[in-house]
């Protein structure tokens, strides 16, 4: 059961109980040290601002996935027991038996996007770099960068479709480098 990328999981929790296995996560992580096994906790949700009556807003926090927190972890044994008997962690969502599936990339980029964060991707790219694109209705062309802006986190890269070069706008994060 050893995995030497992080990916991400997700695992399953009592309802309304995510921070504190958040928090009890970050608590024995640290003082177990497995900072570099496990990675990042997030639990997918968004404030909503509800306005009562009165005209008085209180903000609340909307659960997307009540029950549920993502961690993004080298899966191994060690790793594995760490989450797996830390208090108020049910289980691992997805599990077949004793393995668990890691929750794809693409859902967890649509899931930070609607929680407002930007994935944070480190560009090693410069225009003229030939790519692939990994994600998207374009996945599996190839193509030249033609221009990259930093503000945006976007791409526009020349993928050759029926016989002529088009080009495209892409999100960092759906193309790698050739």
């Amino acid at each position: 059961m050893s995995k030497k990328e992080p990916e991400w999981y997700a695992i399953h929790t009592y309802s309304g109980r995510e921070n504190k296995v958040k928090s009890n996560l970050e608590q024995r992580i640290k003082t177990i040290d497995m900072e570099e096994k496990i990675i990042d906790i997030l639990i997918p949700s968004k404030d909503e601002v509800k306005v009562k009556d009165e005209g008085e807003k209180k903000v609340s926090e909307e659960r997307f996935f009540p029950g549920y927190v993502l961690i993004k972890m080298i899966m191994d044994d060690e790793s594995w027991y760490v989450v797996r008997n830390t208090p108020g962690v049910i289980g691992f969502a997805g599990a077949s038996g004793t393995k668990p599936v890691p929750v794809s990339d693409p859902e967890v980029r649509t899931i930070k996007n609607e929680m407002g964060l930007q994935s944070q991707v480190d560009i090693d790219l410069e225009v003229g770099d030939e790519v692939r694109v990994v994600d998207g209705p374009f996945e599996d062309f190839a193509g030249e960068i033609q221009e990259i802006n930093l503000d945006k986190s976007k791409l526009t890269v020349l993928v050759s479709m029926f016989g002529r070069q088009t080009p495209v706008e892409l999100d960092f994060d759906q193309v790698e480098d050739i």
